[in-house]
């Protein structure tokens, strides 16, 4: 009963207190945000706009190279473009967050070190910046692509996977403090991601015998949500809402005991 009553605390001190501290320090929160997005663009011609004509320009060469040059085709899938980028525009932004979650604290280390900084919003920051620029840039290629109706389910789709992140970033950037090996190990965990998540390829090409094993990978299950609410695509392995809800509560009370454990050393060791 004990553990089951640690569980639920947990879970909701990870999602509440970001929120009431950002509520608390909203002015502060604001600031940071337009700090980092001048910080990315001074000194270029078009400024804050190539936060949005990166991705943007991103997407138009694979665009490119899938539509025109390679001409892929799936079976079953009408157009294979729209299939790829519904797909990677996300897992471009679930990049950009734990990346740049390695590096998190010490990038915002003179803040706290000397201060009474709330540093569990730094997460949040995080996720907000990236968010901010994937979300316009894929509702944007949500209404191109698939029509007008579905920019608004592409909207909370973005929304829910902010959602998501949240508890990830927590827990990647804590442990990154203290282990520097993970920052050198997720670019080959996160190819790995790729090309063992349904974003190159439609989930029905996986052998059948092996496409039970989907239910084990969280980004086929968001991959399942997002096909299936935009292309009406069936799921090859039902029940993936289901199970993204059960994922996102078993991360949120080990990312609050972590961070709640490792708040005082990280002040300490930056």
């Amino acid at each position: 009963m004990y553990l089951l009553k640690l569980f639920i605390f947990s879970i909701i001190h990870c999602i509440v207190t970001p929120l009431l501290q950002v509520k608390q320090h909203h002015e502060l929160f604001v600031s940071l945000l337009k700090r980092d997005f001048y910080t990315r663009t001074s000194g270029t011609l078009f400024g804050v706009a190539w936060l949005i004509l990166q991705p943007a320009l991103q997407i138009a060469a694979l665009w490119f190279l899938f539509q025109v040059i390679l001409q892929v085709r799936f079976p079953g899938i009408e157009s294979f473009i729209n299939y790829f980028l519904l797909g990677m525009i996300p897992w471009l932004a679930i990049t950009e967050i734990i990346m740049r979650s390695t590096n998190l604290y010490p990038e915002f280390a003179s803040l706290f070190k000397r201060n009474a900084f709330p540093i569990i919003i730094l997460p949040l920051l995080n996720i907000c910046l990236t968010m901010i620029i994937y979300t316009v840039v894929y509702v944007l290629c949500v209404g191109i692509l698939e029509g007008t109706d579905k920019m608004f389910p592409a909207l909370l789709i973005m929304l829910t996977l902010a959602l998501f992140m949240l508890p990830v970033s927590i827990i990647i950037s804590v442990l990154s403090v203290f282990f520097k090996d993970i920052a050198q190990a997720l670019p080959f965990i996160l190819t790995m991601g790729l090309y063992l998540s349904p974003i190159l390829y439609a989930p029905q090409m996986i052998p059948a015998e092996y496409q039970h094993y989907l239910i084990f990978n969280p980004v086929a299950d968001f991959m399942a949500l997002i096909h299936f609410n935009l292309q009406q695509l069936p799921p090859v392995v039902d029940g993936f809402m289901t199970r993204l809800l059960l994922e996102w509560l078993l991360l949120l009370a080990p990312a609050w005991l972590l961070f709640n454990r490792a708040e005082k050393h990280i002040r300490e060791v930056l």
